[in-house]
Parts: C-alpha cells; structure tokens; sequence
C-alpha cells in the first residue's frame, strides 16, 4: 500500500550541530491513527515540521500524498496536510471564530458559497457552531484547540498531525478532544498526533511510534509496543499505570502474553479471573 506520508533516510541537525533526526525511515499509511511518542527533545515536533514543510529535508525525502517536500510549495502541502500546534494560539489570530476557520480556505480563492459551507461543516463537527461570531481567546484552552482543529478539517485535508493536543487540559477535555480525533479517523482522516501521556495513547493510537535521541527505536502496534517495558524506559516513558499493574496481576488474572491497556479491560480480566461473576460469589 502507498503511504501518505514517506519518510526515507531523513535526518537533520540545528544549527548548534546537534543532530535532531538520525536516519529516520517511517511510513504512515491511509486511515492510519497513529501516536508518535518520546521524551523532550527526541525529534518528535522537529519530524512532523518535515512533514509540513516547514523544515526541509537534509539529507533524506520526505513525500506526502504524492509531494516531494523538499521542492512542494507550503501552499500545496497546507491542501494535503493539516498541522494543530500544540498551543492553539500561536495559529489564532482573527477576531471572530469563523474568521479563524475561513482564513484558509480565502487563501485557496475558493468561491464564498463553498467557504461558507465548508466553515459550517467544521464548526459543526467540532461543536463550536454557536460559537462563531465569539472572539477565540474568550474561549477555554480546550475550545480554541477545537478552533484550531476546525481550521485544519475545514481545508479537507488527508492527513491531520497535532502536536500534543491535550496540553493545558483537563481530564474531560482531553477525552473530548481525542474521542473527536478517533470519530475524524473513523470517518477516513488519517491522523498522527504526538503525546507524552501513554493513557491516550493505550485507549486511541492503533499504531506506536516511538523516538529516542533522534532515532526510532520501536515502531508498532501498540499493545506490542507496551509489552517492552525496558525499550520505553529508554525514553523516559512508562506504560500506563494499569498496564504496569496488570503485568504484576499476570499468574493471578492467568494472562499469559496478553498486555492490558485500559481500564475497561482490567475488569474484564478481574471478572473473567472471578468465574465471570462481578460480586465475588462466583455466580
């Protein structure tokens, strides 16, 4: 299968020398939901600039949806890939939500109609219809993220990456915001999106990325990436704490090879080691 994003031999270092990236070879796939991973500054935001274009290639390619970007026009790639920054304000600058999400798609000259539709839709997917005429920074940290995103969904682009998009948010927030990203994968986007919180990414990534030093070191899907504890601690990661508690419970909950990711599954596994009865009795 053709990926959407093909990254080959690509590594890259700053100006103090320092390499960032180190031979970074990586396929993202259609419909892929995808978690890239890692400590502070193992390469994660550094990569995906690659993928927007906002950082050349040097050496290495980097090809999305077809475009070399070392040549590709940030125009051309902005219709093809969309970017969250990880705080929302640093891309929110008019002075009206739908102005916001506008913005782009004036930029493509596309006729009024369509805009207004496409602005619609995004808004509505995000559920910041009523929201519109608001000034953006009057809304919650958790809002403007979704402002932000509405942006990227109303360019229709192929693959949407955010950069830890649950930042500065609460818990709920942060479940709305992924379960909004999981609906947008379901519904054909092809999403990656970096965290360092490895509850998000047991309960919504398919597939692990994980960088260390400007390497990858693992790349799987996830329940096989957190069955290698020792691999994770390289970066300074853990797996969440259910995870780590199941692997304790192994011989009592008779688990055998299986990793645990979520809760939900924690008590599956209980109610199976109990007989199948949930007070205890065995009933």
């Amino acid at each position: 299968m053709q990926g959407l994003i093909d990254i080959k031999g690509l590594s890259y270092s700053y100006e103090q020398g320092q390499p960032a990236l180190q031979d970074i070879n990586l396929t993202i796939y259609p419909g892929e939901l995808v978690a890239l991973v890692g400590q502070n500054g193992a390469g994660k935001t550094t990569l995906v600039k690659h993928c927007i274009g906002l950082l050349r290639p040097r050496p290495g390619q980097v090809m999305v949806c077809g475009q070399d970007v070392a040549t590709a026009r940030i125009s051309h790639l902005a219709q093809q890939v969309g970017f969250v920054f990880q705080n929302p304000d640093h891309q929110i600058f008019h002075d009206t939500v739908q102005k916001e999400v506008a913005f782009g798609l004036e930029n493509l000259g596309l006729p009024r109609r369509e805009i207004e539709q496409r602005v619609a839709a995004a808004l509505q997917d995000v559920g910041l219809q009523q929201w519109a005429q608001v000034y953006p920074h009057r809304l919650s940290r958790g809002q403007r993220q979704r402002v932000a995103l509405a942006a990227v969904l109303a360019m229709q682009t192929k693959v949407i990456i955010l950069d830890e998009p649950t930042t500065g948010q609460d818990a709920r927030e942060s479940l709305q915001i992924m379960d909004l990203i999981s609906c947008l994968n379901r519904r054909g986007h092809t999403v990656l999106f970096i965290t360092h919180d490895m509850n998000l990414v047991a309960r919504y990534a398919r597939r692990v990325v994980v960088l260390c030093q400007g390497r990858v070191i693992a790349d799987g899907l996830t329940r096989e990436v957190f069955s290698q504890p020792r691999l994770l601690a390289q970066t300074l990661l853990e797996p969440p704490q259910i995870t780590q508690l199941a692997n304790r419970l192994k011989e009592t909950l008779n688990l055998g090879s299986q990793i645990v990711l979520t809760v939900e599954e924690m008590v599956a596994h209980l109610h199976k080691a109990n007989g199948g009865s949930s007070d205890g009795q065995g009933n």
